[in-house]
């Protein structure tokens, strides 16, 4: 999904947003008439129920089918990190990418056990963003092309698609985000990450503090992603974008590809419908991101990983509800008698 060579990139990604379909309610309806001929009492399988609903939505599938889901990791570096808002030094981000590669992170398991694509991203891992602190992330060609580059992940008929990531120091930049798009002081937003000490999360709430005021008054949710975001945050809101433009569901993982949903809810707020929200991260803030846009989670594991291992595991979830729909017998085809009037 090119954007047209113009001389406002972000225009570009503005039309696309308004010209986002709503969901398949055809689809739907069907997917109700049968789920009430199942043998099974009304509502019993409550949340796989809305899921297989979910599914039909945003896919245009009746019965809903997920044939190869797969998880996308965009990986990248913050200059922020270097001002002591991570643990973990930003020589972790070759080698994890690297061990992505190996198939030795938790994520590659995840995906083996439900059978789920996994495709790591390398957005110039090895050359970080200027900090945040004092500079803009990107300029506006570089951020509309980030996007456009992470719409490419759909490339070859994914139809589940899962965000995942990894940077380190990208829970600063996220929280910076998110702090920008929806207001209120840097506390509120910025949490331990990657298990930073107490000097730590000092240090990442000035960060965010002087990320934010640096755009004080911004109001395009688009400007705020290229000022203080980051590569990764970029190409997850775009390909976001790509999916309801290419019917495919989405199912978004933690905080940090929470906030690149929150840049496509900020520019229209029904623009994350066919998105699933997997679960709340242990990372404080999240739960107060999903509040805010009215989003429930499927679960809570006290996760904060990141690499999209929550959304790979609901992405199980996922599987499974729509197997139980379109594999469930009805009361017809079984011989069961169905409910007694």
């Amino acid at each position: 999904m090119a954007l047209s060579d113009t001389a406002l990139p972000f225009e570009d990604i503005r039309n696309l947003v308004k010209s986002m379909p709503g969901p398949d309610e055809a689809a739907v309806e069907k997917v109700k008439a049968r789920d009430a001929q199942l043998t099974k009492p009304a509502g019993s399988l409550g949340r796989l129920e809305e899921i297989a609903e979910w599914l039909a939505a945003w896919s245009g599938q009746a019965p809903p089918r997920i044939t190869r889901p797969m998880v996308a990791v965009f990986a990248t570096a913050h200059g922020v990190a270097d001002e002591g808002v991570s643990a973990f030094p930003s020589d972790v981000n070759r080698q994890m990418v690297d061990n992505f590669s190996a198939g030795g992170a938790a994520i590659n398991q995840i995906c083996r056990a439900y059978d789920v694509g996994l495709k790591v991203f390398d957005l110039a891992v090895d050359m970080p963003t200027p900090s945040i602190t004092r500079e803009d992330a990107m300029d506006e060609a570089n951020c509309a092309a980030t996007m456009a580059y992470g719409m490419e992940a759909l490339a070859g008929g994914i139809d589940l698609i899962c965000l995942g990531e990894m940077g380190i120091g990208n829970t600063t930049v996220a929280a910076a985000v998110i702090n920008g798009l929806f207001g209120g002081n840097a506390e509120h937003w910025v949490g331990r990450g990657t298990g930073v000490d107490d000097e730590g999360l000092a240090r990442k709430r000035d960060a965010v503090e002087k990320a934010v005021a640096r755009v004080s008054g911004e109001k395009d949710p688009l400007e705020i992603l290229r000022r203080i975001g980051g590569r990764e945050i970029a190409a997850m809101a775009g390909l976001i974008i790509a999916a309801r433009l290419q019917r495919v569901p989405v199912i978004v993982d933690g905080f940090v590809t929470t906030a690149a949903a929150a840049v496509v809810y900020a520019m229209d707020p029904s623009g994350l419908d066919h998105c699933l929200f997997s679960h709340v991260s242990a990372e404080q803030a999240h739960a107060k991101v999903l509040e805010h846009m009215d989003k429930e989670a499927l679960f809570d594991f006290g996760m904060r990983l990141g690499e999209g291992s929550g959304a790979a595991l609901a992405a199980g979830i996922a599987k499974a509800a729509a197997e139980m729909h379109s594999g469930m017998a009805t009361f017809a085809d079984a011989g069961v008698s169905g409910k007694s009037e």
